[in-house]
């Protein structure tokens, strides 16, 4: 395919598919942003898979904000946690199947009841400003990580380590500590390992943005471009492979799906659905689509009726086409989910799929005392709404009237969630499941939104957080799981794939069971180095 066939392609899918963006055309911005590189004659499986050292590596992000931030325990938006993931190293990172592995950190286990964890470092690791790193940094780090006085929105995660009674046993091992509230919290590298960045003692967000990370950072202009170089003394032995990493910030996925494709940036996350078929007809740029465990659902709050009956929340359960729900709601990039989150997790409970069935759902709401039907409003984000109206669609098939209400992302995790009746969900990452049923429907749940208060699941809950021995939590949490699919307060109907775009000059991209293929800055390199 020439190159002008290829854009002639291109105008055609957007004069027939795109027409909901108001007139805003990609080709139209590519004349502005200057020509579309020539197709490589190369495939991508003849460019060099052996890791090329030199050049660099520029990602587009959406969400820049000028007041941005470098702080990694303050920056709450995606494109700061993105760029984070740049500067700071944790003592856990995620694995390829969204699963923590050790980083920083050589050794780490809790006790026999997990009432404490105990956590090594590796030897001669090195901030960028080339300060050892030690125990007094991570201690630094986790007490201003949960200082109320900071604020960080990631301090809910970790607020039941005891930060008073931390010790250092020597220079590179640590005691934490939980309090009494709580039996155990086997769950800490799932819960802190995505905001846990390990900072100096001499930290400073501004002045000196500093951590262990792959790059350094040269220059940060806050809702533009970030400039960043390699470290050289970065614990992973012979990585980052590019000289140089740039982040260019974009308002919207057009202007910056433009830049992908007239080569001005190399790498773009998170790609939107309904772009796919454009990416796929040039030539020059790779997609990598990844089935991760970040679940969709729509969440009943069981301390409100009607959903306080749980045979109302078992026949919405029921009236969900969860296939439809993919192919529309997420443009078939998903997979159905049976009721339940973090399939990774070894403690994961297969069950029978749940299918849809009008008549039983029917059933189930007239033993509750709604035989005639009923009417219930769900709270979806500006943005994300279809899946909401499609399932509103599916739901008139039983008598039952919902009304989708929108509302923007400020509204949608402010402190008025606990009390709505219904609302969708689809903000998580697809962590295992201890640290999914903490922000989600435990009974220390960060969010409220579910406010399941079952006692029975409960005391399950409790004991798998306090049980370190897999097997013996694969137990609890396999009779935790029942409940939840039987009785609980979510309807999970779908898992998001994530799909990723970048240039073919760029090597180590791969898919995964994670939204991290793109933020995995230290494993990518530029074959035009």
């Amino acid at each position: 395919m020439t190159h002008e066939t290829l854009l002639l392609s291109r105008r055609k899918f957007l004069t027939q598919s795109l027409t909901a963006l108001g007139g805003v055309s990609l080709i139209s911005g590519l004349s502005a942003c200057g020509q579309s590189p020539q197709p490589s004659a190369d495939s991508q499986s003849s460019l060099s898979s052996t890791p090329k050292h030199g050049g660099t590596i520029r990602l587009g992000l959406i969400g820049g904000q000028q007041s941005g931030s470098l702080d990694p325990h303050l920056s709450a938006s995606g494109s700061g946690i993105t760029r984070g993931f740049a500067i700071y190293n944790k003592l856990w990172e995620w694995d390829e199947n969204m699963l923590p592995r050790l980083a920083l950190a050589e050794f780490a286990e809790p006790n026999h009841n997990a009432s404490e964890w105990t956590i090594r470092l590796r030897k001669g690791l090195e901030f960028h400003h080339g300060k050892t790193v030690s125990a007094d940094d991570v201690i630094f780090s986790l007490k201003r990580l949960t200082d109320p006085k900071l604020a960080s929105p990631f301090r809910n995660l970790v607020q039941w380590i005891d930060r008073d009674r931390i010790q250092k046993l020597d220079q590179y091992t640590v005691r934490i500590p939980f309090i009494s509230s709580i039996a155990g919290f086997v769950a800490l590298p799932e819960t802190w390992v995505n905001f846990g960045g390990i900072v100096p003692t001499d930290f400073d967000p501004i002045h000196n943005p500093v951590g262990a990370g792959p790059y350094k950072v040269k220059e940060f202009i806050p809702g533009q471009r970030s400039v960043f170089t390699r470290f050289e003394n970065y614990f992973k032995a012979d990585r980052p492979y590019a000289d140089r990493f740039e982040v260019i910030d974009f308002k919207d996925q057009v202007s910056r799906l433009n830049a992908l494709l007239a080569g001005q940036i190399d790498l773009a996350n998170a790609i939107s659905p309904e772009y796919i078929k454009i990416l796929e007809q040039a030539k020059h740029i790779q997609t990598v689509r990844s089935q991760t465990n970040t679940h969709n659902s729509f969440d009943f709050n069981t301390q409100q009726a009607p959903f306080n009956d749980p045979k109302v929340r078992q026949a919405f359960r029921l009236i969900a086409d969860r296939q439809e729900l993919i192919q529309r709601g997420l443009n078939g990039q998903g997979r159905i989910a049976n009721d339940l989150y973090s399939p990774q997790d070894p403690a994961f409970l297969n069950l029978p799929q749940r299918q849809q069935d009008i008549t039983e759902a029917k059933n189930l709401l007239a033993q509750a005392g709604f035989k005639d039907g009923l009417s219930v409003e769900l709270i979806t984000p500006v943005g994300n709404a279809q899946p909401a109206l499609i399932f509103a669609e599916q739901a008139k098939k039983a008598n039952v009237s919902i009304r989708v209400k929108q509302v923007d992302l400020a509204t949608f995790n402010g402190p008025d969630r606990s009390k709505w009746q219904f609302s969708s969900n689809a903000t998580n990452v697809g962590t295992p499941y201890l640290s999914t049923a903490v922000v989600n429907d435990a009974p220390i749940s960060t969010t409220n939104r579910v406010n399941f208060k079952d006692p029975e699941y409960s005391e399950l809950f409790y004991k798998a957080l306090a049980e370190p021995d897999l097997a013996k939590r694969k137990v609890y949490l396999a009779q935790a799981q029942k409940i939840q699919h039987e009785r609980g307060g979510m309807l999970i109907w779908g898992f998001s794939h994530s799909i990723d775009a970048a240039s073919k000059q760029i090597g180590g991209l791969a898919a995964e069971h994670t939204i991290f293929p793109t933020w995995r800055f230290e494993k990518l390199w530029n074959n035009q180095a």
